[in-house]
């Protein structure tokens, strides 16, 4: 009983809640309801998420925002159909995630969605190429049709030069070029990045965003988790997680863009001079 009440203190009502847009008519690519999630620490529980409900729509270039603790990391999680929620509903393409199996899961985010994270997660022995088909081999695709998609992506990221070069030889900026490939090479609908560019300078960060937002103009959808205002700043919603919940959807209105920003921003060699 004692654990029963935790939970329900843990589950708020959605008053506070940022409220859905229901005057867009798209049909969402992903749909969530309702979702939370528990989580048992000793003999306490937490609600990491406490009813949140939102859509993504395709196209869509979301910043999802809030402190260490706020939900936001699970929220992707979840999103990423890595984690599932303790309950609610989760719908992608129309179609419920909750009534798949382990397996289904994994196929569903292997041929939709392409994973971007702030420590790059690249195979430290194996060259860019490598790293990039790595994706293609678990899809059974044949040698001649990976070689082709793994140097389109690879080209597609400015690392044409590159390709041969274990990550050692790589700057941080071009071992995130070759995880944006490596998340793109499978033509996914959406790509998630958890702060993609927390490990990296000005100038760097805005040249990863110039490919998030070249890659959204060509129809993907973005949904990146930051913390850095400017970086938001980039793109089209900004959403606000606080306490487990979304305390604000809003679009951005001063936009910043990426390839106007870096005209502005110095390149290292013009610091010293």
């Amino acid at each position: 009983m004692t654990e029963q009440k935790n939970i329900k203190t843990e589950i708020q009502n959605i008053n506070d809640e940022a409220p859905l847009d229901k005057s867009d008519k798209r049909q969402p690519v992903i749909s969530v309801r309702h979702l939370v999630k528990i989580y048992k620490v000793g003999s306490e529980t937490l609600a990491a998420l406490n009813d949140v409900s939102m859509d993504v729509y395709q196209g869509d270039y979301i910043a999802v925002m809030g402190t260490s603790g706020s939900g936001k990391s699970t929220f992707m999680n979840i999103v990423g159909m890595l984690d599932v929620p303790t309950r609610g509903e989760y719908l992608f393409n129309g179609e419920s995630v909750g009534n798949k199996n382990k397996v289904e899961r994994a196929h569903l985010r292997r041929d939709n969605l392409g994973f971007v994270f702030q420590s790059f997660n690249l195979l430290s022995r194996t060259s860019a190429y490598d790293n990039v088909e790595l994706p293609l081999i678990y899809s059974n695709i044949g040698a001649s049709e990976r070689k082709e998609k793994v140097e389109k992506a690879l080209i597609s990221v400015g690392l044409k030069e590159k390709m041969k070069n274990t990550p050692n030889m790589l700057s941080g900026g071009q071992q995130q070029r070759v995880a944006i490939a490596r998340a793109i090479v499978n033509n996914p609908k959406m790509i998630l990045a958890d702060e993609p560019t927390g490990n990296l300078d000005t100038r760097t960060s805005m040249e990863i965003i110039q490919i998030f937002q070249e890659l959204n103009d060509k129809g993907i959808t973005v949904v990146m988790v930051t913390h850095e205002d400017d970086i938001a700043s980039t793109a089209k919603r900004k959403v606000i997680f606080k306490d487990g919940k979304m305390r604000s959807s809003e679009e951005v209105k001063e936009r910043l863009i990426a390839s106007e920003q870096l005209k502005i921003i110095p390149k290292p060699e013009e610091l010293f001079v």
